[in-house]
């Protein structure tokens, strides 16, 4: 992988013109991750969105690659968001559900935060000379009751811009009870403002970093939460799309989405303009499915005058499930990057299965840089240059979405057993303690549609026997467990 990119490195640099800037000339790609809070796998158009247009998520499709079989390792945002930074499975630091309050977490023998010495992605490139950045949503503790959480840069990074689910200097949101309690926590500048201007102070944030860095590689996290609901765009906003739709939930859900695919492309454009964009490595996805609260499907949370169909807004199809369940929908998302003159524009791997785990070994080979020996996630970076990967360790799942402590998809058909395994084409689900199995051929039924574990006995077993071997060997104590 080193070679690959040195090669083509070199050739680049062989052909490049006297008026190449300094990062067209830089021996050392930046890295960028934009991790999206809730969106779902076909709420960006590129990937099948039926209603609106996402333009510059979609042109960052085009000039990069899409993968259509990437996996987050959790239906929920605090485990997600373990497994991308630390390349490892999130039950092995004892977070498999959001981070809450100091006795709920208790209850569901939860941490109460990330343990500050895990190794992570921005310790090790900061350690081989990047400066460092996480600007977003956090949710690794450091919210309601927990104001002894570690501050972000004792995760690797130089600099942190949250919210309010992490401490530090960050933006709380206004006529929020979690941000006014996340006030009274303290420890760090705190800046107040409506939930729909907060994505454009992110990416003004990012921006800034991105100046002051420009002699530098850098290691950036983009992690916008607006896209979780409730979803509060500006009022004129809401009025373009109640042509579109009639569902006011859903009005206000593509506002925002509209918002966001216009920072995004804000974004990009200031990379461009300072010069950044052609020598960094663009990684976009989502934390986990669309959302679907219980309240969704309740018609007293409507105006009296709407009569129409109750759900909940954003897209998973063609899959099964959404956020808070282990059918594709909760965990499969959208998925590219880009990297101009090193991934090929307008392509799609459809064979590659990959997952957050793996960002990290993946992103250390790219640039060259040693990563630790025990991490869950595995190299797949010849993917990104246009050789997808036949085969692939298989990926494992554990969320109590039907156990006490849990959240619930509202949508009861969306209720998943609580552990999963995808082993090729195969996924099985079944809960701890054996109970509500299915096996799916998802290369046949990517919809979940048709249960075969009576018929493929022996593959059933096989899955499960992983299964259970691999949870086994995680030493956690899960209450929901017992």
């Amino acid at each position: 992988m080193k070679s690959l990119f040195f090669l083509s490195l070199v050739a680049f640099i062989l052909t490049c013109s006297t008026g190449c800037n300094k990062n067209e000339l830089n021996e050392t790609p930046n890295v960028i991750i934009i991790f999206i809070d809730d969106m779902g796998y076909a709420d960006p158009s590129c990937f099948g969105n039926p209603l609106v247009k996402t333009p510059n998520i979609d042109a960052l499709a085009e000039s990069g690659m899409k993968f259509t079989n990437f996996y987050v390792n959790a239906p929920i945002c605090s485990p997600s968001r373990v497994a991308l930074n630390t390349g490892q499975y999130p039950m092995r630091h004892q977070i498999h559900s959001y981070i809450h309050h100091s006795k709920a977490n208790a209850e569901r023998a939860m941490a109460n935060f990330l343990k500050p010495d895990v190794n992570t992605i921005a310790k090790t490139l900061k350690d081989n000379g990047y400066k460092t950045a996480h600007i977003g949503k956090w949710h690794l503790g450091g919210g309601r009751d927990v104001d002894y959480a570690p501050l972000i840069q004792e995760y690797g990074f130089d600099k942190s811009f949250t919210s309010f689910e992490g401490l530090g200097d960050r933006v709380l949101f206004n006529n929020h009870p979690l941000s006014k309690q996340s006030a009274e926590l303290e420890k760090g500048k705190i800046l107040w403002a409506d939930k729909c201007d907060v994505t454009k102070m992110y990416v003004d944030s990012a921006l800034a970093f991105v100046n002051r860095n420009k002699e530098t590689p850098f290691y950036l996290h983009l992690f916008p939460d607006d896209v979780h609901d409730e979803h509060w765009p500006r009022p004129e906003n809401v009025e373009i799309f109640k042509s579109i739709t009639d569902n006011p939930y859903e009005q206000q859900f593509f506002a925002v989405l509209e918002e966001l695919d216009n920072q995004i492309g804000r974004f990009i454009a200031g990379l461009k303009e300072m010069g950044e964009l052609d020598n960094t490595l663009i990684i976009f996805t989502s934390d986990n499915g669309p959302t679907d609260w219980p309240w969704y499907f309740d018609r007293s949370t409507y105006p009296e005058s709407y009569e129409g169909e109750l759900y909940a807004p954003g897209f998973a199809n063609p899959f099964n499930g959404r956020k808070w369940s282990l059918y594709e929908g909760g965990i499969r998302m959208p998925f590219i990057v880009n990297w101009a003159g090193h991934i090929e524009q307008g392509t799609v791997d459809s064979t590659t299965v990959m997952s957050a785990i793996d960002f990290y070994p993946t992103i250390c080979s790219i640039l060259g840089i040693d990563y630790p020996e025990d991490l869950d996630g595995v190299d797949k970076s010849k993917a990104f240059f246009g050789e997808p990967i036949l085969e692939v360790p298989p990926i494992m799942w554990q969320y109590a979405s039907n156990r006490g402590g849990s959240i619930l998809p509202g949508d009861t058909s969306n209720i998943s057993p609580n552990m999963a395994i995808r082993d090729g084409d195969w996924k099985l689900l079944i809960n701890v303690d054996g109970t509500d199995g299915k096996l799916y051929n998802l290369k046949e039924d990517q919809g979940e549609t048709t249960n075969l574990i009576l018929e493929e006995e022996e593959i059933a077993e096989e899955l499960t026997n992983k299964l259970i071997s691999w949870r086994k060997a995680i030493p956690v104590d899960l209450r929901e467990d017992e």
